[in-house]
Protein backbone atom coordinates (compact mmCIF):
# COMPACT_ATOMS: atom_id res chain seq x y z
CA UNK A 1 0.00 0.00 0.00
CA UNK A 2 2.86 2.34 0.65
CA UNK A 3 3.89 2.04 -2.77
CA UNK A 4 0.76 2.54 -4.44
CA UNK A 5 0.27 5.90 -2.61
CA UNK A 6 4.20 7.19 -2.19
CA UNK A 7 3.66 6.75 -6.45
CA UNK A 8 0.48 8.23 -6.77
CA UNK A 9 -1.34 5.12 -8.29
CA UNK A 10 -4.24 5.92 -5.75
CA UNK A 11 -4.95 9.46 -7.40
CA UNK A 12 -7.71 8.86 -10.18
CA UNK A 13 -7.44 11.97 -11.98
CA UNK A 14 -3.34 12.47 -11.80
CA UNK A 15 -0.97 10.23 -13.34
CA UNK A 16 1.84 8.99 -11.25
CA UNK A 17 4.20 11.20 -13.07
CA UNK A 18 2.03 14.21 -12.05
CA UNK A 19 0.01 15.20 -14.90
CA UNK A 20 -3.44 16.30 -14.40
CA UNK A 21 -4.99 13.79 -16.56
CA UNK A 22 -7.02 10.67 -15.33
CA UNK A 23 -4.64 7.40 -15.88
CA UNK A 24 -7.11 5.78 -17.83
CA UNK A 25 -7.05 8.59 -20.66
CA UNK A 26 -3.14 8.83 -20.05
CA UNK A 27 -3.27 4.56 -20.59
CA UNK A 28 -5.53 5.43 -24.11
CA UNK A 29 -2.98 8.24 -25.25
CA UNK A 30 -0.17 5.65 -25.11
CA UNK A 31 -1.60 3.27 -27.14
CA UNK A 32 -3.05 5.60 -29.82
CA UNK A 33 0.01 7.72 -30.05
CA UNK A 34 2.09 4.32 -30.60
CA UNK A 35 -0.19 3.15 -33.05
CA UNK A 36 -0.68 6.09 -34.61
CA UNK A 37 -4.49 5.22 -34.93
CA UNK A 38 -6.39 2.17 -33.38
CA UNK A 39 -9.49 1.19 -33.28
CA UNK A 40 -11.73 2.16 -30.47
CA UNK A 41 -12.89 -1.68 -29.88
CA UNK A 42 -8.78 -2.95 -29.62
CA UNK A 43 -8.56 0.34 -27.31
CA UNK A 44 -11.34 -1.31 -24.89
CA UNK A 45 -9.76 -4.82 -25.18
CA UNK A 46 -6.00 -3.33 -24.35
CA UNK A 47 -7.08 -1.35 -21.32
CA UNK A 48 -9.70 -3.83 -20.55
CA UNK A 49 -12.03 -1.22 -19.79
CA UNK A 50 -16.21 -1.73 -21.06
CA UNK A 51 -17.00 -0.20 -24.39
CA UNK A 52 -19.05 2.23 -22.83
CA UNK A 53 -16.48 3.13 -20.29
CA UNK A 54 -13.97 3.27 -23.41
CA UNK A 55 -16.23 5.80 -25.34
CA UNK A 56 -16.85 8.02 -22.54
CA UNK A 57 -12.91 8.50 -22.27
CA UNK A 58 -12.90 8.90 -26.27
CA UNK A 59 -15.24 11.05 -25.81
CA UNK A 60 -13.65 13.49 -22.78
CA UNK A 61 -10.30 13.52 -25.23
CA UNK A 62 -12.18 14.76 -28.54
CA UNK A 63 -13.14 17.41 -26.15
CA UNK A 64 -9.27 17.71 -25.03
CA UNK A 65 -8.88 18.38 -28.92
CA UNK A 66 -6.65 15.25 -28.32
CA UNK A 67 -8.54 12.54 -30.45
CA UNK A 68 -10.75 12.65 -33.17
CA UNK A 69 -13.08 9.54 -34.09
CA UNK A 70 -13.10 8.70 -37.93
CA UNK A 71 -15.27 5.80 -39.73
CA UNK A 72 -13.22 2.51 -40.37
CA UNK A 73 -13.02 2.22 -44.18
CA UNK A 74 -13.12 -1.40 -43.93
CA UNK A 75 -16.35 -1.26 -41.73
CA UNK A 76 -19.40 1.56 -41.81
CA UNK A 77 -19.37 1.11 -37.75
CA UNK A 78 -16.13 1.36 -36.84
CA UNK A 79 -14.74 3.76 -35.24
CA UNK A 80 -10.87 4.68 -35.49
CA UNK A 81 -9.08 6.87 -33.40
CA UNK A 82 -6.54 9.42 -34.45
CA UNK A 83 -4.58 11.66 -32.97
CA UNK A 84 -4.72 15.83 -33.46
CA UNK A 85 -1.60 17.56 -33.97
CA UNK A 86 -2.33 18.91 -30.26
CA UNK A 87 -2.98 15.47 -29.30
CA UNK A 88 0.72 14.15 -30.84
CA UNK A 89 2.47 16.98 -28.51
CA UNK A 90 0.40 16.31 -25.84
CA UNK A 91 1.62 12.27 -26.12
CA UNK A 92 5.42 13.73 -26.15
CA UNK A 93 4.54 15.62 -23.23
CA UNK A 94 3.29 12.93 -20.99
CA UNK A 95 5.58 10.19 -22.84
CA UNK A 96 8.51 12.47 -21.67
CA UNK A 97 7.24 13.29 -18.24
CA UNK A 98 6.72 9.74 -17.28
CA UNK A 99 10.48 8.86 -18.51
CA UNK A 100 11.39 11.74 -16.38
CA UNK A 101 9.37 10.35 -13.00
CA UNK A 102 10.63 6.86 -13.53
CA UNK A 103 14.44 7.90 -14.17
CA UNK A 104 14.35 9.54 -11.00
CA UNK A 105 12.60 7.08 -9.00
CA UNK A 106 15.44 4.14 -10.41
CA UNK A 107 18.38 6.73 -9.83
CA UNK A 108 17.22 6.35 -6.08
CA UNK A 109 17.70 2.57 -6.32
CA UNK A 110 21.43 1.39 -5.35
CA UNK A 111 23.25 0.71 -8.69
CA UNK A 112 23.70 -3.17 -7.34
CA UNK A 113 20.03 -3.70 -6.76
CA UNK A 114 18.64 -1.56 -9.78
CA UNK A 115 18.89 -4.99 -11.91
CA UNK A 116 17.00 -6.63 -9.70
CA UNK A 117 14.48 -4.08 -8.98
CA UNK A 118 13.88 -4.24 -12.56
CA UNK A 119 13.55 -7.98 -12.94
CA UNK A 120 11.41 -7.96 -10.46
CA UNK A 121 8.77 -5.22 -11.50
CA UNK A 122 8.67 -7.14 -15.03
CA UNK A 123 7.59 -10.63 -13.34
CA UNK A 124 5.12 -8.72 -11.25
CA UNK A 125 3.66 -7.51 -14.60
CA UNK A 126 4.07 -10.96 -16.18
CA UNK A 127 1.77 -12.40 -13.17
CA UNK A 128 -0.65 -9.80 -13.29
CA UNK A 129 -1.71 -11.12 -16.76
CA UNK A 130 -4.56 -13.55 -16.70
CA UNK A 131 -4.52 -17.24 -17.98
CA UNK A 132 -6.15 -17.95 -21.37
Amino acid sequence: MRFVRNFGLHQPDRTPCGQSLPVSEAHAMVEVAREGQIRQVELARRLRLEKSTVSRLVTNLVGRGWVHREAADDDGRGVLLVLTDTGATAAAGQADARRNRLTALLDRVPDDQRGAVVRALQILAEATVEPS
